[in-house]
C-alpha cells in the first residue's frame, strides 16, 4: 500500500459499510470556555475512534440555520448541546433515525443525555453562600428556556426560600444572553438594586470571569466586598489568576467527552439502551466567596 501511494477511498468504504464515519457537533459558543473544552475532547476522542467531527455553533437567537446546515449532512450521529427545553427541532433530529447524544441540556420530553444536576448545583451554590452568612444574593443567568439554566436558577431559588422562609426577590435574578457585553450590564443593574448584593451566583464560570471583571472595573474588590461563585468548574476556575470557588461534576472526564463516547458506543450499536446520565455536582471551595 505504501509503495503503491495507495489511500483508501473513504466515500466508496462508506458505501459498503453505510457509515460515514462522520459526527455533527453542535456546541455553544466559543466565548464560554466550557465549550472550548468539551469541543476539544470531542474532537480529539472522536479521532481517536476513527471519526471525523463537523463542528458547529448555536447562535445567541436562532438556531435554526445551524439545525437546517446538519440536516443537509449525512452524518453517523449528532451531539449536541444546543436544544432547548421544549424545542420543536427535537422530532426532527429524532425522525433522522440515527443515535442522538444531548450533552450539558436536555429536552424535557428525554432522549439521550449526559448532564450535571442542574438543580442540585444551583441548590449547592445557595446553601455555599447563605452558610458564609450572606442574605443578599443576587442570580445571573441565562435563558430559562435551557434545562441548565432553568435547573440552576430553580435549585438556587428554592434553597435560598428554604434557608430564608421568604420568596427570593425576583429583581435580584437578571437572565442575559451570556456574551460579555449583556453580563456586564447585569452587574450594572444588580449593583444598582436599593439592596446592593453581597454575593452573585453566576450559573456558569465564563458568566463569573465577565461579571468578575466589570465589578473590579467600577470598583468593587472580590471577595472583599462582593462573593461570586461560578458554575461548570473550567481548567481556568483552578488557574492562580481567578481561584474562582465553582460548583462542577466530580471526577477528570467533562460532560462532552462523556457524551461523545456513548454517542459512538450506540452507532456502533453497543450498547443499544437509552443513555440518560445525570452527573453529582460538587462544591469546589476557592478564594472568590468569602464570610460576610
Amino acid at each position: 500500500m505504501k509503495a503503491l501511494k495507495y489511500r483508501p477511498n473513504s466515500v466508496a468504504r462508506s458505501l459498503v459499510s453505510n457509515q460515514t464515519k462522520t459526527i455533527a457537533l453542535i456546541s455553544g459558543p466559543l466565548h464560554n470556555p466550557f465549550f472550548v473544552e468539551t469541543t476539544t475532547s470531542i474532537v480529539n476522542y472522536a479521532e481517536v475512534k476513527g471519526y471525523r467531527t463537523m463542528v458547529f455553533f448555536e447562535h445567541t437567537d436562532e438556531n435554526r440555520p445551524v439545525y437546517d446546515a446538519v440536516l443537509a449532512e449525512r452524518v453517523d450521529g449528532i451531539l449536541l448541546s444546543s436544544i432547548f427545553r421544549d424545542d420543536s427541532i427535537f422530532d426532527e433530529l429524532h425522525a433522522l433515525n440515527i443515535p442522538i447524544v444531548m450533552y450539558n441540556r436536555r429536552h424535557n420530553r428525554g432522549g439521550n443525555y449526559v448532564e450535571i444536576d442542574n438543580e442540585l448545583s444551583g441548590s449547592i451554590a445557595a446553601s455555599h453562600l447563605l452558610e458564609l452568612g450572606h442574605r443578599n444574593l443576587g442570580l445571573i443567568g441565562g435563558p430559562d428556556y435551557t434545562s441548565t439554566f432553568h435547573g440552576r436558577k430553580t435549585g438556587f431559588v428554592r434553597e435560598y426560600e428554604r434557608w430564608l422562609g421568604q420568596a427570593f426577590p425576583e429583581e435580584m435574578i437578571v437572565e442575559t444572553n451570556t456574551t460579555e457585553a449583556a453580563v456586564h450590564q447585569a452587574v450594572l443593574d444588580l449593583t444598582s438594586r436599593k439592596k446592593m448584593p453581597t454575593a452573585i451566583f453566576a450559573a456558569t464560570d465564563a458568566i463569573a470571569f465577565f461579571a468578575m471583571d466589570k465589578l473590579q472595573e467600577i470598583g468593587y474588590s472580590i471577595p472583599e466586598d462582593i462573593s461570586i461563585c461560578g458554575m461548570d468548574n473550567v481548567n481556568f476556575a483552578s488557574h492562580q489568576s481567578f481561584q474562582l470557588t465553582s460548583i462542577g461534576q466530580k471526577g477528570p472526564k467533562n460532560l462532552g467527552l462523556i457524551g461523545a463516547e456513548h454517542l459512538i458506543d450506540l452507532i456502533e450499536e453497543e450498547p443499544l439502551e437509552e443513555v440518560q446520565i445525570t452527573l453529582e455536582p460538587t462544591l469546589y471551595d476557592r478564594k472568590t466567596t468569602k464570610p460576610i
